[in-house]
Formats: C-alpha cells, sequence, structure tokens
C-alpha cells in the first residue's frame, strides 16, 4: 500500500506515518520547500517538496500506484493578521489537493481515497454535545480558524460531486506524543511556573495515537463524503492542567481565571497587535476558545471505525511527558531522564482498535 501524506512533519503527522510504516505501508510525506526533514527520514517516509498554493507541485509530487491520500497539513492560527494566509492554506490548500488527488486517482487504474483532517471547529460553537447530525455552522469570519475548516470541508466536498472519494475526520484536543507546540507549552509552563492562568472552559482531548489509527481505519472502512467525529475524555481545563501539574511535580492550580478578564485581556492585545503587527499571546479567537466548553460525541467513530476513547486523560497525558522528558525537552519529576513509557499505551490502543 502507498500513501501520500501531508502535514508529516507535524506532531499527528509523525504518529500516523509512524504506524502506517508499522503497517508495512510505504510513505510519501509531503514538507514545504526548505523545511526541515529529519523526523519523516527518522520515521521511515520518503520526502517530497510540494506547496498546497501550487496545484502544479502537487500533481508532480503524487506517485503512481497510490492508494491513498491523507491530508493533515494545516493552519492552526488564531490572529487575525493571519487570517488570509489560512484561507489560503486550509481552504485553498485544500481545493487544490482534492482536485490533484481526484485527477490522479481517475489516471490511474485502481482507485484511491482521500482521507481528511478536519478539526471539531468546523462545527463552530454550539450548545450542547456535538455529533455528526450537528449542524455545521462556522459561519462567523471574526473565529476565522473554524470559518477556514467549515470551508476547507466544503471546497472537498466540491470535489466529491466530480468524483472524488473522501472521508472527513474531525478530531478534538489531540494530546500524545510528538507534541512540541500544542499541549506540551502547558508543560513547559507549569515545569517553569509561567503559566499566567488556567481558563475556566474545558474540551473533549483524544488520544493521538487513537486518531492516528482512525485514519487508517478511514481509509478502509469509513464512507464516502462522512464525517467522523474523535471525542474522548470531557475535562475542564482545571482538571487537564491539574493531571500536567502532577505529572511535572508542582502544585496543582486550585481556581480559573474569570472569562471575563480574559476576553477583555485579549481585546486589550488585538487592538495593540494592529499598531504593532505582532501576534498577542491571548487573542480573541483563542479567549473565545479558552473560555468555552466543548463536549462531543464518538459513537458513530466507534462503530464504523472502531476508534478507541477508552484511554484515561492521564495515560494520554503520561505519554506526551515521557516523550518529551525522553527527547531532552522537560525534566522528568525527580529531576531526571526517564525512558518514554508509550509503548504500552500504544500496544494497548491497537488491540483495542482490531
Amino acid at each position: 500500500m502507498r500513501a501520500f501524506v501531508t502535514g508529516g512533519t507535524g506532531f499527528l503527522g509523525a504518529n500516523l506515518i509512524e504506524q502506517l510504516v508499522a503497517d508495512g505501508w510505504e510513505v510519501i510525506a509531503m514538507h514545504r520547500p526548505g523545511s526541515n526533514v529529519a523526523r519523516l527520514h527518522q520515521l521511515g517516509a520518503t520526502p517530497v517538496a510540494a506547496s498546497l498554493d501550487d496545484i502544479d507541485s502537487l500533481r508532480a509530487a503524487l506517485p503512481k500506484d497510490l492508494d491513498a491520500v491523507f491530508h493533515l497539513a494545516g493552519n492552526t492560527s488564531m490572529w487575525r493578521g493571519g487570517d488570509a494566509q489560512q484561507w489560503q492554506d486550509n481552504v485553498v490548500g485544500s481545493a487544490n489537493l482534492a482536485r490533484a488527488a481526484r485527477e490522479h486517482f481517475a489516471a490511474q487504474t485502481k482507485p484511491g481515497r482521500m482521507i481528511v483532517t478536519s478539526s471539531i471547529s468546523a462545527y463552530g460553537y454550539q450548545q450542547g454535545v456535538l455529533s455528526e447530525e450537528s449542524p455545521q455552522c462556522a459561519n462567523d469570519p471574526k473565529y476565522h480558524y473554524h470559518y477556514s475548516k467549515m470551508h476547507a470541508e466544503n471546497a472537498v466536498r466540491e470535489e466529491i460531486a466530480k468524483g472524488l472519494d473522501a472521508v472527513f475526520l474531525n478530531p478534538c484536543g489531540i494530546v500524545g506524543k510528538y507534541d512540541v507546540s500544542s499541549w506540551a507549552q502547558t508543560f513547559f509552563m507549569l515545569a517553569e511556573n509561567t503559566l499566567p492562568g488556567v481558563p475556566p472552559g474545558g474540551g473533549s482531548f483524544c488520544y493521538a495515537g487513537a486518531v492516528a489509527r482512525a485514519h487508517i481505519s478511514a481509509f478502509e472502512r469509513g464512507r464516502c463524503g462522512q464525517n467522523y467525529i474523535l471525542g474522548g475524555t470531557d475535562a475542564s481545563f482545571l482538571e487537564f492542567f491539574g493531571i500536567i501539574a502532577r505529572l511535572v511535580g508542582v502544585p496543582a492550580p486550585t481556581r480559573t481565571t474569570p472569562a471575563f478578564a480574559i476576553r477583555a485581556i485579549a481585546a486589550l492585545s488585538g487592538i495593540v497587535s494592529r499598531f504593532t503587527g505582532r501576534e498577542p499571546a491571548v487573542t480573541p479567537q483563542k479567549a473565545a476558545m479558552l473560555t468555552r466548553r466543548t463536549a462531543a460525541d464518538s459513537s458513530l467513530a466507534q462503530r464504523e471505525l472502531g476508534y478507541g476513547t477508552d484511554l484515561s486523560l492521564e495515560e494520554m497525558l503520561r505519554e506526551s511527558r515521557d516523550w518529551l522528558v525522553s527527547e531532552g525537552l522537560l525534566r522528568a519529576p525527580d529531576g531526571t531522564a526517564s525512558t518514554a513509557a508509550s509503548t504500552g499505551v500504544e500496544r494497548e490502543v491497537e488491540r483495542k482498535a482490531s
């Protein structure tokens, strides 16, 4: 089996490539020209340079006898200064790749399928528990990340109407190894006592290994055009940060910062950024996300993809911590190096998924 993967240099992409290679797939991983491809080589993938905003480069990069395109690349900015580039990356880029994939699959002798990594954000902010039956209502460009993810899905659906076979995955907050820039930042801030406060919101947190496995399952048995929401453990940010604090050996925070205070800081920072041109630490989009609580129903993915959601949040976060320690990016609570203890967790997820 041969796969073309975008976003392979990222956190989730690394987990997916690792599992594909372990399953015997040949993986061709797209990267931006000039980017560091050391991790791709380490994972066993073959790097190829291309750009999502250049459809001809995508056409040239797609290999012969291709079985699957896994589109994980995405721009997760939550700053208005990055909105134009985010539209190019998420919407135009997805449209280009979907078109190139449709043309490529149509020209070869065997069928192929595209798996699109979207986000729970494509559903927008809604009350109650989100499921695949919930409307996608991320219609406000003020929340541009959500807006761009919904429109990226719509762009791919235009190619589905022309014959592309594609499936959509909508993960919530992903936790696990290979993360250095997402929730890993909370480990660093708590360990260094620089956490400015705990927001009052919360979310559904899913295990990176299980999300990666769901991508492979979606290729094997997902339904064309179907969304699959990938949730996990629902928790408040106070609970989430408390677990991380215990894992790095520092006192757990005991209270949250009021939502109005976070939103006021974000609004002021947003005004300042218009003059400085620099992204603030807390933007209005980030404040909106951090002060809300999102819950999701993964039962469809469980039934149809065998998606596993029964790992505890502490197990997910422990893997993340142990990987950071093994890479020399974080000190273990006792001040010594720690061997990554994720292997047993991965085996358990594999067993449950099978």
